[in-house]
């Protein structure tokens, strides 16, 4: 039995799924006359009470399009340092929109807003480069799947409004936040002027992103999309699979919530862990005491267990719990890591 812990972007359609992608009604998107495509957008803009929203075949494209619609060539963003973003979309804010990222210091991925408005160039000051976005994450990836408090994304929206900086979501994660906290979409909706949310993360999808915002950006995004290369034509099969994630897998993922913070426990009371760090929802990020071995040794004793991780650099490990992820593998799990 293969227990695959690096990320919840592991897992295989349930069967339920497979026959909704399978019974999917399609067309041609590029077109987009791809009714399952159409539904997956109008269903997410609802939820999000957005007018309108796009399919991505990826968070990363779905991101960098964001802020493309935000950006000129030479403007700088604001965000966290660990942001997605910045960190693991492969440099494409420089490369696809000629901005820089002006990063701040913040606590496990999230920045308050104070911090933003000090971070703010001034407009009239020609020779540094004009700030016109804020980014922010909800979950943090690289910080633990942390999620923000609703009221200090607020605070930060109040210093956009102020400063006429645009205001975009890498809400990848977001539902796990969503569900953890007890929030509720429409709410983010109207602090955000675009939301990016993946479908092929907790929910469990093969494939897909969805972009939202206005009628007038998503149509910009369509643009974007082609340039990038994202179109995609009988694209309804992945869209079902969104649909029926939505539909179906939401609310389930307070059970990979409560199994990471069952790992946290027990990672916590071995010798040779060095410090975990809080937990909140699917992400578990910790460190190994060298003094009993190196972070490599450990991933490769796991290995050999049968058991997959992964390494974030800079001694941090990280674990992901997933649809996947069943109760059998969780409790054998444990007994591992108890007796490594």
């Amino acid at each position: 039995m293969h227990i695959n812990l690096i990320s919840d972007t592991v897992t295989k359609p349930t069967q339920g799924m497979l026959d909704a992608m399978m019974s999917a009604k399609v067309g041609d998107d590029v077109f987009k006359t791809d009714p399952t495509v159409n539904a997956l957008e109008e269903k997410v803009a609802v939820m999000f009470g957005k007018e309108a929203a796009l399919f991505f075949p990826s968070g990363t494209m779905a991101n960098q399009t964001g802020i493309k619609l935000h950006t000129q060539p030479g403007d700088q963003l604001i965000c966290d340092k660990y942001a997605h973003i910045y960190n693991y979309e492969g440099g494409g804010v420089s490369f696809n929109s000629g901005v820089s990222c002006k990063l701040i210091d913040g606590d496990r991925g999230m920045i308050t807003a104070k911090q933003v408005e000090g971070a703010i160039n001034p407009p009239d000051f020609y020779h540094s480069p004009l700030t016109s976005l804020v980014c922010v994450e909800n979950t943090t990836n690289k910080g633990g799947g942390a999620c923000w408090d609703v009221e200090e994304l607020k605070k930060i929206k109040e210093v956009c409004n102020t400063n006429q900086l645009a205001y975009h979501l890498d809400g990848a994660r977001l539902w796990n936040a969503l569900v953890e906290k007890k929030e509720n979409a429409l709410a983010y909706g109207t602090l955000f002027d675009t939301i990016s949310v993946c479908l092929s993360k907790g929910l469990g999808c093969p494939v897909g992103s969805v972009l939202v915002g206005s009628k007038e950006q998503m149509q910009q995004a369509l643009r974007v999309r082609k340039i990038f290369g994202g179109g995609m034509r009988q694209a309804g099969f992945l869209a079902a699979a969104g649909i029926y994630a939505l539909d179906n897998h939401i609310e389930r993922l307070l059970e990979d919530h409560q199994k990471a913070r069952e790992i946290g426990e027990v990672l916590s009371k071995l010798t040779y862990i060095k410090q975990v760090e809080p937990i909140e929802t699917n992400i578990i990020i910790f460190e190994i005491d060298e003094k009993f071995m190196t972070g490599d040794t450990f991933v490769e004793k796991l290995k050999e267990k049968d058991v997959s991780i992964i390494d974030m650099g800079q001694g941090k490990l990280r674990i992901v719990t997933h649809l996947d992820y069943t109760d059998t593998m969780h409790n054998a799990f444990l007994n591992i890591l108890k007796n490594l």
